[in-house]
């Protein structure tokens, strides 16, 4: 989960960082703080780097919440996978010029991709959940007791909402119709003249959403009938007579 961001960030030894090492969590915390994040003066880091003091996690939480994390000291994978996610920005605003000048790495071919991408996720693994339950936080997802499931919902929300094209459907204005109301019978009278509006506004817009809903239904139908409507004959279990 850490790997390629520490790797990513010069990190001594990416490969081999423990998460659950009490005293190595908290020399990465104060590495990140000291040479990449740089979010506190000098002076002011006394509490942070005093790693063996039994005040450390106090100082950890007050400087989450300085860097305005969404996790707290006691959500440890989360609030340093998004400690990461932040060096690893403020590394490249650092340097734009030497990233933008990096090349891409080369295309794999048909035969190189994976047919499933998460076949060789090991969904047991604390890293995984970690980063799962972390996206879903992110995302206001509810999480669920398969982090399959939960990982597959995170999929489902990104390509729908947060895909360029749905980005892009969404930025867009739809232009309707004027509707004139007072073409329109409320058929009964709230003896206010606002409150009729807005009850004959309610009513077209549910008006629209049963005609909305009446046309999945139709979809439906004729996806149902594409199905059945094919039938195959066997004709050994055809005769001729009684």
């Amino acid at each position: 989960m850490f790997r390629r961001k520490l790797t990513a960030l010069d990190y001594h030894n990416p490969g081999g960082f423990d998460c659950k090492d009490e005293t190595e969590y908290r020399n990465c915390i104060v590495w990140l703080e000291d040479q990449k994040i740089r979010h506190y003066k000098i002076e002011d880091r006394g509490d942070l780097r005093n790693i063996p003091g039994s005040e450390w996690p106090a100082a950890f939480q007050k400087y989450l919440q300085d860097v305005s994390s969404p996790f707290g000291a006691a959500e440890r994978p989360e609030a340093l996978d998004w400690l990461l996610g932040l060096a690893v920005r403020y590394e490249y605003g650092d340097n734009v010029d030497k990233y933008k000048t990096c090349q891409p790495l080369p295309t794999p071919s048909n035969s190189d991709k994976p047919a499933d991408p998460l076949v060789n996720l090991d969904s047991s693994s604390p890293d995984f959940k970690a980063g799962v339950t972390a996206l879903a936080n992110i995302l206001k997802i509810q999480r669920h007791d398969d982090y399959l499931v939960t990982l597959k919902a995170i999929r489902i929300l990104i390509e729908e909402r947060l895909s360029p094209e749905a980005v892009l459907k969404s930025s867009q204005k739809k232009e309707g119709l004027p509707v004139p109301l007072d073409q329109h019978v409320l058929g009964f009278d709230t003896g206010d003249a606002t409150l009729n509006e807005a009850a004959q506004i309610l009513r077209l817009l549910h008006i629209e959403e049963l005609r909305e809903l009446q046309t999945r239904i139709n979809e439906a139908l004729v996806a149902v009938q594409a199905i059945i409507a094919d039938p195959k004959t066997d004709h050994r279990l055809g005769k001729v007579g009684r």
